[in-house]
C-alpha cells in the first residue's frame, strides 16, 4: 500500500483507504478490467466500500492522469495502468485485451480529420490467437 500512497499523493489524490483499496487494485491490473471488476476486487478485502465510491475514484483518478480510460470491447469503459502510448489487441476468442506498443503500427503522427480537432487516438485491434 506504500506504493499506491505514494502514487496519489504525487498527483495531489489524498490517501483515503477506499481510495487506497481502488489503486492497488487498479494500478496493479493489466488485464484492462472494468469498473465493476476493479469493484469486485475492493469488495473482496473491503465489503464496505461502494459501487459509487470506486467508480467516483476511478473517474479522479483518470482526471488526475493516474490511469487511463478506454473503450475497448463492445464500447465499455477498461481502466489501464499503462500511461505510455500504445495500442490494445482484443482476443475475439478469450476476450483478453493485449497491449500493443505504439512503434509497432504504423499510423501518422497526427490525424487530420475534416470538420474534427482530433485531441488522441489509438487503435483496438481485434483477432483470435493462433492454436
Amino acid at each position: 500500500m506504500l506504493n499506491a500512497c505514494l502514487s496519489l499523493k504525487r498527483r495531489g489524490i489524498r490517501p483515503t483507504l477506499p481510495r487506497l483499496a481502488v489503486a492497488k487494485a487498479a494500478l496493479s491490473n493489466f488485464t484492462h478490467p472494468s469498473a465493476d471488476g476493479i469493484w469486485a476486487l475492493v469488495r473482496k478485502k473491503y465489503p464496505a466500500v461502494s459501487r459509487a465510491t470506486v467508480y467516483n475514484t476511478l473517474e479522479l483518478f483518470v482526471r488526475k492522469g493516474l490511469i487511463q480510460r478506454k473503450a475497448l470491447k463492445g464500447g465499455s469503459a477498461a481502466y489501464d495502468p499503462v500511461l505510455e502510448r500504445h495500442h490494445h489487441l482484443v482476443d475475439e476468442r478469450t476476450g483478453r485485451i493485449y497491449d500493443i506498443p505504439w512503434a509497432a503500427v504504423r499510423l501518422p503522427a497526427r490525424l487530420r480529420l475534416p470538420g474534427f480537432e482530433v485531441e488522441d487516438f489509438h487503435l483496438v485491434i481485434k483477432g483470435k490467437k493462433r492454436k
